[in-house]
């Protein structure tokens, strides 16, 4: 996994656990869940809301 033990994991769990304590650690995963969701479906609207390659409308004025 990433080159990562168990020994690192347990170091990386202790550092979270004393800079924002065991109380916490919920309010802040779901919080970082929440932000994870909304960059989710920011992408997914920029992908619905850019036109077809093939028809795109530069929107400058028309040769007629």
């Amino acid at each position: 996994m990433f080159g990562i033990g168990w020994q690192e994991i347990l170091l990386i769990i202790i550092v979270i656990l004393l800079l924002f304590g065991a109380k916490r650690i919920p309010e802040v995963m779901r919080s970082i869940g929440k932000g994870v969701r909304e960059l989710k479906r920011g992408m997914k609207e920029i992908d619905s809301d850019e036109p077809d390659k093939d028809h795109k409308d530069d929107g400058g004025p028309k040769a007629g």
